[in-house]
């Protein structure tokens, strides 16, 4: 059987050991068209024969500005099999970003997917003097297609690819991850074969998955969490089917039918907005039952055994509610996994009691990614935590000012951390001490049938102090806001103030419902956002929600937004956490104003 330590290894196991024809697959021309196992390899030693006579050697960089897709994965598989280094890039940075990244790893070629992101690299070609040639998944005019590329290899000799493969050891170099730079330039994380080959081994384990189930996979695979995913995928033989796009993930969800996927909070979130706002419009006794149903999900317990009444009132949400829920989601969902940002645990709690359990894990790019995950299994989940830590890896918490009893920043240790920040050595001793990784979050343990589980409070750097010398934790304060159905995003403020503040951004199709629902005379967002009664409906929903809070974390004052934050506006990074630095400065009147 195939020995996995480099993770080109993984392939040719599933390969010994399942032969998918289904491996992957993805939408051409408004079709399905799907990849084998004994195809994708065929294509990725394509991939290592053209590269070979395009000179490239073990170590040399190469970049993938791509949408998630089949060629990316036989792209990765290729290059690593000759001993390249993976720089996987995000689509939707800017062309400065672009040009610190490429000229930082020094590129020498890069695949891109379409004709707007070819437009984008070759605007800033001449300030590249390393890069060679750029080639494009999508035929595009101007730009050397994928399939011209591999034709350069024809006639190549596999046994020099045979070669170089024996040649790369597990601690190799494998990947340079550019961390999405919430301040100054982005940081290139260094991990190797080892690195992630050791987390695909600690979590796999964990994730009941087996060769006869399909996914549907979205998040950007230029993002560690998803690739070391769709790594445990092809490692159990999971056929990965890849979305058109954000825009089809409902369509795609009823055409695949998966049995899993991973998501991050901020789609779960538009996901159980969105319901809600259906079960608000409708009328009667469905309306009536809709809301139980979300008043059992709500306050929905693992942990607590039903008893005869409330099991068969589940029963009966379950029949009437529940199914439809899972029917949005394909139908044969068995779980979802949440990562890369704080989940809320209402969503947990909801999803899990309508029949779609879902496991919150935590990690960070240094980590490769994972750090800890919620065992699946309904006996073992505890809501709020992001679960244990995977096999292989310790945690440990310091405390640091500002910290409750019991906090501490997270540190890792294990065969997952990273080598290292590319060029900057400096930084590397900054977050690596004694074989820890400082992570810069907080966290408590919480005991848990006889285990400890994991949860994250906060940033370190996003804990502030008002004026009055009270630390404040925005993150829970926001995750409890956002609870309420009107509100879409929101930022905690109050460092070095008298008191904490918000800006918020409504979730303006509710808020339209309610507009018009009570009358309301405000159409369009800026007229919304300033209108009294909508207002005096926000003022009255955080007040609600300040019970949970001490006095000097209740949100005083809020000013209401008509734009939402956007990856695109650059208030978001590509995995949708807010970047507070660019909004404090964007809105720096507009906060001004909430203080004077």
């Amino acid at each position: 059987m195939q020995n996995v330590t480099r993770l080109f290894d993984i392939i040719y196991y599933q390969k010994e050991k399942y032969q998918k024809e289904d491996s992957f697959a993805a939408k051409v021309n408004g079709e399905w068209k799907k990849y084998s196992t004994q195809d994708m390899i065929d294509a990725a030693n394509k991939v290592s024969l053209s590269l070979l006579k395009l000179g490239v050697q073990p170590g040399d960089k190469i970049a993938i500005v791509a949408n998630n897709r089949p060629e990316w994965n036989i792209t990765d598989i290729g290059m690593l099999q000759v001993g390249a280094v993976n720089v996987p890039v995000y689509p939707t940075i800017s062309e400065h970003e672009y040009k610190f990244i490429f000229s930082d790893a020094e590129i020498k070629y890069v695949f891109v997917s379409d004709k707007n992101l070819f437009n984008k690299i070759s605007n800033i070609k001449r300030d590249l003097p390393t890069l060679k040639d750029i080639f494009s998944f999508d035929k595009v005019e101007g730009c050397k297609s994928f399939g011209e590329f591999l034709e350069l290899g024809t006639g190549g000799d596999l046994q020099a690819v045979e070669n170089i493969k024996e040649s790369i050891r597990p601690e190799s170099l494998a990947t340079i991850i550019y961390t999405s730079g919430t301040t100054g330039n982005p940081k290139g994380v260094m991990l190797s074969h080892s690195n992630i080959v050791s987390n695909i081994l600690g979590v796999a384990p964990m994730l009941p998955l087996n060769e006869t189930q399909r996914v549907l996979s979205f998040l950007p695979l230029c993002h560690i969490f998803e690739r070391v995913v769709v790594y445990v995928y092809i490692y159990y033989g999971v056929s990965i089917y890849y979305a058109e796009s954000m825009d089809t993930i409902p369509d795609n969800l009823k055409e695949v039918r998966p049995n899993f996927f991973t998501t991050v909070p901020r789609l779960l979130e538009k996901i159980y907005i969105k319901l809600e706002s259906a079960g608000g419009n409708l009328t009667g006794i469905k309306k009536i039952l809709y809301e139980r149903a979300s008043t059992f999900a709500k306050n929905y317990d693992v942990a607590q055994p039903l008893g005869m009444v409330d099991t068969f009132w589940k029963s009966i949400y379950d029949k009437l509610i529940f199914s439809k829920w899972r029917e949005a989601l394909g139908g044969r969902c068995e779980f979802i996994c949440s990562g890369a940002a704080a989940l809320n645990p209402l969503l947990a709690r909801v999803f899990t009691c309508a029949g779609i359990p879902i496991m919150e894990g935590y990690g960070q790019t240094e980590a490769s990614p994972v750090i800890t995950v919620n065992p699946f299994s309904l006996d073992k989940i505890c809501f709020g935590t992001v679960g244990v830590p995977i096999k292989g890896v310790e945690v440990k918490l310091e405390q640091r000012e500002g910290m409750a009893e019991g906090e501490g920043e997270i540190f890792a240790k294990g065969p997952n951390i990273m080598m290292g920040y590319y060029k900057r050595p400096d930084l590397t001793a900054e977050v690596i001490v004694d074989g820890w990784l400082k992570t810069g979050d907080v966290g408590t343990w919480k005991e848990y049938k006889g285990a400890k589980y994991l949860k994250i409070t906060d940033r370190v750097k996003e804990l502030f102090k008002t004026s009055g010398g009270k630390y404040i934790a925005p993150q829970q304060i926001e995750n409890k806001m956002k609870e309420i159905p009107y509100v879409e995003q929101i930022m905690a403020l109050g460092e070095n103030k008298n008191y904490v503040a918000a800006l918020i951004v409504p979730n303006f199709q509710n808020l339209s419902a309610w507009c018009m629902k009570n009358g309301v005379a405000a159409k369009t967002p800026e007229e919304m956002v300033k209108n009294p009664d909508v207002l005096k409906l926000f003022r009255a929903s955080l007040d609600e929600k300040n019970k949970n809070f001490g006095q000097w974390e209740t949100v005083k004052k809020f000013q209401l937004l008509p734009k939402e934050w956007s990856i695109d506006g650059g208030e978001l990074t590509p995995t949708m956490k807010v970047k507070r630095k660019v909004v404090s400065e964007k809105y720096k009147d507009v906060i001004e104003g909430i203080y004077a």
